[in-house]
């Protein structure tokens, strides 16, 4: 058996990323091959069985041209008229079975995915696929809703990764933690959907009672340029950090010596970060999307007065112990088993 994934393939690290490295490297150890094409803007040389096509023709040609027998798109956010579009290739290839991963947790209740219904093209070509794979019962219980039969429909939730941090910070981030206390972290994508600008905003208050308090924003994304602007107009400016992308490992070690991390949303599914900030044993202040695993803070949705109280209440009581250094295979364990079974 040979796999072929699709999808965004790091760097930058994100949940969908950290999902599909894990896969691949599940098989390899397992002596199948697995080979990527990513998906995103961000393009190196090909390497390694990983593909950069350059456009649309060139990531079709891919697919009818590589060696596999299954393969495995990973999506997230909207699903787009391009997406949907490339969706329906991917099932359409003769001899090849077709698995999804549908990463975006909240989509379900978003007005997009309430719009679907099982006549709508989204439903059509989501009926195309073999198997759907979803990362927790809302998207399972949707997609049978758009009429795909349950027999197709898996529950694997992601998988966080082997942790292993980085044995130190690089210096920059080293610097501002050492200048810091509490440190509050928050690892993601710069999007409007992460609700960035109240952790701004919150700093400002949470230094009227700690000082020493600072902010740490890891990650890219089309608002960098805004974040920056609206940073640079608060008087506690030089007590945030927009680190931007870092390598993984060092992320890990971000995540691990802060002294919580922040998951503000409008928009959220299942985050990876969120599940490696607890098994790092570093609590975890989350918007409530119905879906965090325990052990996380839960606040409402866009209430500023209830994430400082949470910041502040967390900053007062002891950090957790680590739970863990790794996390098991179970889930890649269950992906294998799928693509076997197909």
């Amino acid at each position: 058996m040979r796999v072929l994934q699709l999808g965004p393939f790091p760097p930058p690290h994100g949940g969908v990323q950290t999902n599909l490295v894990a896969i691949r490297e599940h098989l390899r150890r397992q002596g199948i091959p697995c080979s990527v094409i990513n998906l995103t803007r961000h393009r190196k040389a090909d390497s390694d069985e990983v593909y950069y096509p350059a456009s649309a023709a060139a990531l079709v040609r891919l697919l009818f041209t590589l060696p596999y027998d299954v393969l495995h798109l990973h999506l997230g956010g909207d699903l787009t008229k391009r997406l949907l579009a490339l969706s329906l290739v991917c099932c359409l290839i003769p001899g090849k079975k077709a698995v999804l991963t549908f990463h975006s947790g909240g989509f379900p209740a978003s007005p997009q995915g309430r719009a679907l219904d099982s006549k709508s093209f989204a439903a059509f070509v989501l009926r195309r696929f073999d198997a759907i794979i979803g990362v927790n019962a809302e998207i399972v219980e949707w997609m049978a809703r758009l009429g795909v039969p349950r027999a197709r429909l898996h529950l694997i939730a992601p998988h966080a990764g082997e942790l292993a941090p980085a044995s130190e910070l690089s210096p920059r981030l080293d610097s501002f933690y050492r200048a810091h206390s509490p440190v509050l972290l928050s690892v993601g994508l710069l999007e409007p959907e992460y609700d960035l600008p109240a952790q701004i905003d919150v700093l400002g208050k949470i230094r009227g009672v700690l000082p020493s308090a600072g902010l740490v924003i890891i990650g890219s994304g089309s608002l960098e340029d805004d974040l920056r602007r609206r940073i640079a107009a608060v008087p506690w400016a030089s007590h945030i950090l927009l680190e931007g992308d870092v390598p993984h490992a060092v992320t890990l070690k971000a995540i691990a010596e802060a002294s919580m991390l922040l998951r503000t949303t409008l928009y959220d599914g299942d985050a990876v970060s969120v599940r490696e900030a607890l098994l790092l044993g570093t609590p975890v202040i989350a918007t409530d999307n119905g879906m965090r695993p325990p052990g996380v803070r839960r606040i409402p949705l866009n209430n500023l007065a209830a994430l400082e109280q949470a910041i502040l209440e967390v900053a007062a009581s002891a950090r957790a112990a680590s739970n863990t250094t790794s996390s098991s295979h179970e889930n890649q364990d269950a992906v294998l088993k799928l693509y076997k079974s197909l």
